[in-house]
Protein backbone atom coordinates (compact mmCIF):
# COMPACT_ATOMS: atom_id res chain seq x y z
CA UNK A 1 0.00 0.00 0.00
CA UNK A 2 1.12 3.63 -0.62
CA UNK A 3 0.20 6.29 1.97
CA UNK A 4 0.65 9.95 0.54
CA UNK A 5 1.12 12.26 3.45
CA UNK A 6 -0.17 15.89 3.20
CA UNK A 7 -0.10 18.86 5.35
CA UNK A 8 -3.45 20.86 5.66
CA UNK A 9 -2.42 22.88 2.59
CA UNK A 10 -1.51 20.03 0.56
CA UNK A 11 2.14 20.05 1.07
CA UNK A 12 3.51 16.68 0.25
CA UNK A 13 5.46 15.90 3.73
CA UNK A 14 6.78 12.87 2.85
CA UNK A 15 8.50 13.10 -0.97
CA UNK A 16 7.24 10.02 -2.48
CA UNK A 17 4.72 8.83 -0.22
CA UNK A 18 5.23 6.02 2.32
CA UNK A 19 5.62 2.19 0.65
CA UNK A 20 3.98 0.32 3.88
CA UNK A 21 2.58 -3.58 4.16
CA UNK A 22 -1.51 -3.50 3.39
CA UNK A 23 -1.89 -5.53 6.79
CA UNK A 24 0.27 -2.45 8.66
CA UNK A 25 -1.62 -0.38 11.90
CA UNK A 26 -1.60 3.03 11.90
CA UNK A 27 1.20 3.45 14.53
CA UNK A 28 3.23 1.43 12.19
CA UNK A 29 2.76 4.02 9.80
CA UNK A 30 3.89 6.84 11.86
CA UNK A 31 6.72 4.60 12.61
CA UNK A 32 7.75 4.75 8.66
CA UNK A 33 6.97 8.64 8.82
CA UNK A 34 9.61 8.88 11.65
CA UNK A 35 11.91 6.90 9.49
CA UNK A 36 11.68 9.27 7.02
CA UNK A 37 11.27 12.60 8.65
CA UNK A 38 13.71 12.21 11.94
CA UNK A 39 12.34 15.32 13.23
CA UNK A 40 8.65 13.87 13.68
CA UNK A 41 8.03 10.94 16.24
CA UNK A 42 5.16 9.34 16.46
CA UNK A 43 3.58 11.05 19.71
CA UNK A 44 4.47 14.69 17.73
CA UNK A 45 2.29 13.62 14.50
CA UNK A 46 -1.73 13.99 14.24
CA UNK A 47 -3.39 11.76 11.26
CA UNK A 48 -6.47 12.70 9.52
CA UNK A 49 -8.23 11.69 6.45
CA UNK A 50 -8.56 14.83 4.06
CA UNK A 51 -11.99 16.56 4.04
CA UNK A 52 -14.07 17.66 0.67
CA UNK A 53 -13.22 21.27 -0.33
CA UNK A 54 -15.67 23.66 1.27
CA UNK A 55 -16.89 21.04 4.07
CA UNK A 56 -17.56 22.02 7.81
CA UNK A 57 -17.20 18.71 9.26
CA UNK A 58 -14.53 17.24 11.62
CA UNK A 59 -11.84 15.59 9.96
CA UNK A 60 -11.73 11.82 11.49
CA UNK A 61 -8.24 11.49 13.29
CA UNK A 62 -6.57 8.21 12.71
CA UNK A 63 -6.83 5.91 16.02
CA UNK A 64 -2.80 4.34 16.75
CA UNK A 65 -4.34 1.29 17.85
CA UNK A 66 -6.16 0.42 13.83
CA UNK A 67 -5.26 -1.20 10.79
CA UNK A 68 -5.18 1.36 7.86
CA UNK A 69 -7.65 -0.78 5.96
CA UNK A 70 -9.81 0.67 8.34
CA UNK A 71 -9.58 4.22 7.08
CA UNK A 72 -9.06 3.03 2.79
CA UNK A 73 -10.69 1.28 0.49
CA UNK A 74 -9.19 -2.03 0.08
CA UNK A 75 -9.62 -2.40 -3.64
CA UNK A 76 -7.23 0.97 -4.48
CA UNK A 77 -4.54 0.46 -2.83
CA UNK A 78 -3.91 3.86 -1.56
CA UNK A 79 -4.66 6.03 1.01
CA UNK A 80 -4.23 9.64 2.00
CA UNK A 81 -3.43 11.22 5.12
CA UNK A 82 -3.22 15.00 6.08
CA UNK A 83 -0.33 15.59 8.75
CA UNK A 84 -0.18 17.86 11.64
CA UNK A 85 2.53 18.65 13.95
CA UNK A 86 1.48 18.69 17.15
CA UNK A 87 5.01 20.27 17.85
CA UNK A 88 7.55 19.13 20.86
CA UNK A 89 6.01 16.56 22.98
CA UNK A 90 6.83 15.45 26.84
CA UNK A 91 5.25 12.41 28.85
CA UNK A 92 2.67 13.62 30.88
CA UNK A 93 4.62 12.19 34.10
CA UNK A 94 7.59 15.11 33.25
CA UNK A 95 4.75 17.68 33.08
CA UNK A 96 2.86 16.96 36.04
CA UNK A 97 6.49 16.24 38.47
CA UNK A 98 7.66 20.15 37.40
CA UNK A 99 4.17 21.24 37.89
CA UNK A 100 3.80 19.78 41.26
CA UNK A 101 7.47 20.30 42.33
CA UNK A 102 7.45 23.85 42.51
CA UNK A 103 5.10 24.40 45.21
CA UNK A 104 6.28 21.73 47.30
CA UNK A 105 9.58 23.84 47.40
CA UNK A 106 8.32 27.33 47.55
CA UNK A 107 6.57 26.71 49.90
CA UNK A 108 8.31 25.98 53.14
CA UNK A 109 10.84 28.61 51.74
CA UNK A 110 8.61 31.01 52.81
CA UNK A 111 8.08 28.74 56.06
CA UNK A 112 11.60 28.20 57.35
CA UNK A 113 13.85 31.03 55.52
CA UNK A 114 13.48 35.18 56.21
CA UNK A 115 12.58 35.91 53.06
CA UNK A 116 10.16 38.50 54.35
CA UNK A 117 13.79 40.48 55.89
CA UNK A 118 13.67 41.31 52.13
CA UNK A 119 9.74 42.76 52.13
CA UNK A 120 10.93 45.12 54.91
CA UNK A 121 10.07 43.28 57.71
CA UNK A 122 12.92 43.76 59.93
CA UNK A 123 11.26 42.49 63.49
CA UNK A 124 11.28 39.05 64.78
CA UNK A 125 8.71 36.28 62.88
CA UNK A 126 6.58 34.48 65.83
CA UNK A 127 5.30 31.46 63.79
CA UNK A 128 1.59 30.45 64.94
CA UNK A 129 0.79 26.85 65.25
CA UNK A 130 -1.48 26.53 62.16
CA UNK A 131 1.20 28.10 60.38
CA UNK A 132 2.86 25.08 60.80
CA UNK A 133 0.04 22.91 60.07
CA UNK A 134 -0.58 24.36 56.81
CA UNK A 135 2.64 23.62 55.88
CA UNK A 136 2.69 20.10 56.64
CA UNK A 137 -0.60 19.90 54.91
CA UNK A 138 -0.05 22.06 51.94
CA UNK A 139 3.63 19.76 51.58
CA UNK A 140 1.89 16.45 51.95
CA UNK A 141 -0.49 17.76 49.07
CA UNK A 142 1.67 18.10 46.40
CA UNK A 143 3.94 14.94 47.89
CA UNK A 144 0.75 13.04 47.52
CA UNK A 145 -0.01 14.21 44.16
CA UNK A 146 3.84 13.30 42.80
CA UNK A 147 3.73 10.12 44.22
CA UNK A 148 0.48 9.34 42.71
CA UNK A 149 1.87 10.72 39.13
CA UNK A 150 4.45 7.92 39.74
CA UNK A 151 2.70 5.10 41.08
CA UNK A 152 -1.38 5.53 40.53
CA UNK A 153 -2.17 7.23 37.48
CA UNK A 154 -2.70 5.49 34.00
CA UNK A 155 -2.39 8.14 31.76
CA UNK A 156 -4.83 7.66 28.55
CA UNK A 157 -2.46 9.80 26.39
CA UNK A 158 1.22 9.08 26.06
CA UNK A 159 2.34 12.65 25.97
CA UNK A 160 1.55 16.46 26.35
CA UNK A 161 3.06 19.41 24.54
CA UNK A 162 5.77 20.56 25.40
CA UNK A 163 4.32 24.36 25.92
CA UNK A 164 2.04 22.98 28.92
CA UNK A 165 5.12 22.37 31.16
CA UNK A 166 5.80 26.26 31.65
CA UNK A 167 1.88 27.21 31.36
CA UNK A 168 1.04 24.58 34.64
CA UNK A 169 4.20 25.35 36.29
CA UNK A 170 3.22 29.26 36.02
CA UNK A 171 0.13 28.68 37.48
CA UNK A 172 0.87 26.28 40.23
CA UNK A 173 4.19 28.09 41.29
CA UNK A 174 2.68 31.50 41.43
CA UNK A 175 -0.01 30.51 43.24
CA UNK A 176 2.03 28.81 45.47
CA UNK A 177 4.22 31.55 46.37
CA UNK A 178 1.07 33.71 46.12
CA UNK A 179 -0.37 31.82 49.01
CA UNK A 180 2.84 30.58 50.85
CA UNK A 181 3.54 34.51 51.54
CA UNK A 182 0.08 35.29 53.08
CA UNK A 183 -0.08 32.36 55.11
CA UNK A 184 3.58 32.66 56.54
CA UNK A 185 3.54 36.79 57.01
CA UNK A 186 4.48 38.30 60.23
CA UNK A 187 1.78 39.96 60.22
CA UNK A 188 -1.15 36.81 59.50
CA UNK A 189 -3.37 36.29 61.95
CA UNK A 190 -4.28 32.79 62.98
CA UNK A 191 -8.25 31.91 62.84
CA UNK A 192 -9.52 29.60 66.34
CA UNK A 193 -7.62 26.24 67.12
CA UNK A 194 -11.19 24.95 66.53
CA UNK A 195 -11.88 26.80 63.84
CA UNK A 196 -8.14 25.06 62.38
CA UNK A 197 -8.84 21.75 63.77
CA UNK A 198 -12.08 21.17 61.83
CA UNK A 199 -10.50 22.97 58.33
CA UNK A 200 -7.44 20.54 58.69
CA UNK A 201 -9.43 17.53 59.56
CA UNK A 202 -12.17 17.89 57.24
CA UNK A 203 -9.31 18.64 54.67
CA UNK A 204 -7.24 15.67 55.45
CA UNK A 205 -10.41 13.30 55.24
CA UNK A 206 -11.09 14.82 51.80
CA UNK A 207 -7.23 14.32 50.29
CA UNK A 208 -7.68 10.52 51.59
CA UNK A 209 -11.11 10.33 49.94
CA UNK A 210 -9.24 11.58 47.02
CA UNK A 211 -6.41 9.33 46.69
CA UNK A 212 -8.95 6.42 47.00
CA UNK A 213 -10.82 8.03 44.01
CA UNK A 214 -7.26 7.83 41.72
CA UNK A 215 -7.02 4.20 43.01
CA UNK A 216 -10.89 3.68 41.27
CA UNK A 217 -10.16 5.58 38.15
CA UNK A 218 -6.79 3.72 37.87
CA UNK A 219 -8.72 0.35 37.99
CA UNK A 220 -10.55 1.76 34.64
CA UNK A 221 -7.72 1.29 32.40
CA UNK A 222 -5.06 -1.59 31.97
CA UNK A 223 -1.09 -0.82 32.51
CA UNK A 224 -0.90 0.57 28.96
CA UNK A 225 -3.51 3.43 29.71
CA UNK A 226 -5.47 2.19 26.89
CA UNK A 227 -9.09 0.83 27.16
CA UNK A 228 -11.35 3.31 26.45
CA UNK A 229 -13.75 5.21 28.72
CA UNK A 230 -15.59 3.53 30.65
CA UNK A 231 -18.40 4.29 34.08
CA UNK A 232 -16.53 4.78 36.87
CA UNK A 233 -18.47 3.29 39.95
CA UNK A 234 -18.03 2.98 43.56
CA UNK A 235 -17.83 4.96 46.76
CA UNK A 236 -18.17 8.72 45.56
CA UNK A 237 -18.51 7.98 42.46
CA UNK A 238 -22.21 6.55 42.55
CA UNK A 239 -23.34 9.80 43.04
CA UNK A 240 -21.08 12.40 41.43
CA UNK A 241 -19.18 11.87 37.70
CA UNK A 242 -16.17 13.23 38.58
CA UNK A 243 -15.27 12.58 42.68
CA UNK A 244 -11.76 13.20 42.12
CA UNK A 245 -12.53 17.17 41.49
CA UNK A 246 -15.16 17.33 44.14
CA UNK A 247 -12.75 16.01 46.64
CA UNK A 248 -10.07 17.90 45.54
CA UNK A 249 -12.23 20.86 45.74
CA UNK A 250 -13.37 20.23 49.11
CA UNK A 251 -9.61 19.70 50.44
CA UNK A 252 -8.60 23.14 49.39
CA UNK A 253 -11.92 24.26 51.15
CA UNK A 254 -10.66 22.79 53.90
CA UNK A 255 -7.04 24.08 54.08
CA UNK A 256 -8.94 27.76 53.65
CA UNK A 257 -11.49 27.15 56.74
CA UNK A 258 -8.09 26.58 58.31
CA UNK A 259 -5.64 29.27 57.31
CA UNK A 260 -8.52 32.14 56.06
CA UNK A 261 -7.00 33.98 53.46
CA UNK A 262 -7.94 36.22 50.25
CA UNK A 263 -5.09 34.37 48.54
CA UNK A 264 -6.23 30.89 49.30
CA UNK A 265 -9.78 31.64 48.23
CA UNK A 266 -8.43 33.25 45.33
CA UNK A 267 -7.10 29.89 44.45
CA UNK A 268 -9.53 27.69 45.62
CA UNK A 269 -12.60 29.71 43.10
CA UNK A 270 -10.07 30.01 40.01
CA UNK A 271 -8.91 26.06 40.85
CA UNK A 272 -13.12 25.18 41.19
CA UNK A 273 -14.01 27.10 37.49
CA UNK A 274 -11.08 25.21 35.58
CA UNK A 275 -11.88 21.01 37.27
CA UNK A 276 -15.75 22.36 36.84
CA UNK A 277 -15.36 23.10 33.00
CA UNK A 278 -13.64 19.64 32.99
CA UNK A 279 -16.11 18.12 34.59
CA UNK A 280 -18.93 19.29 32.70
CA UNK A 281 -17.20 18.27 29.52
CA UNK A 282 -16.07 14.69 30.80
CA UNK A 283 -20.25 14.10 31.91
CA UNK A 284 -21.47 15.26 28.68
CA UNK A 285 -19.09 12.79 27.07
CA UNK A 286 -19.69 9.94 29.22
CA UNK A 287 -23.46 10.87 28.45
CA UNK A 288 -23.12 10.90 24.93
CA UNK A 289 -21.15 7.37 24.84
CA UNK A 290 -23.46 5.44 27.20
CA UNK A 291 -26.65 6.42 25.80
CA UNK A 292 -28.50 3.01 26.40
CA UNK A 293 -29.01 2.47 22.83
CA UNK A 294 -27.44 -1.20 20.44
CA UNK A 295 -26.76 -2.69 23.65
CA UNK A 296 -24.90 0.22 25.18
CA UNK A 297 -25.11 0.74 28.61
CA UNK A 298 -27.28 3.74 29.65
CA UNK A 299 -24.93 6.41 32.21
CA UNK A 300 -26.89 6.98 35.30
CA UNK A 301 -27.91 9.68 36.71
CA UNK A 302 -25.85 11.89 38.95
CA UNK A 303 -24.35 15.24 39.98
CA UNK A 304 -21.46 16.66 38.01
CA UNK A 305 -18.83 17.56 40.39
CA UNK A 306 -20.92 19.59 43.43
CA UNK A 307 -23.37 18.67 45.01
CA UNK A 308 -26.32 19.98 45.51
CA UNK A 309 -25.13 22.66 43.12
CA UNK A 310 -23.99 21.12 40.12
Amino acid sequence: MKVSVISRSGREVVKGGVEISDSASVSELQEAIHRRTKKYYPSRQRLTLPLQPGSKERPVALNSQKSLQDYCNASAGTLTVVFKDLGPQVKYSTLFFWEYLGPLIIYPIFYYFPVYQYFGYKAERVIHPVQTYAMYYWCFHYFKRIMETFFVHRFSHATSPLANVFRNCAYYWTFGSYIAYYVNHPLYTPVSDLQMKIGFGFGLVCQLANFYCHLLLRNLRSTDGKGGYQIPRGFLFNIVTCANYTTEIYQWVGFNIATQTVAGYVFLVVAAFIMTNWALAKHRRLRKLFDGKEGRPKYPRRWVILPPFL
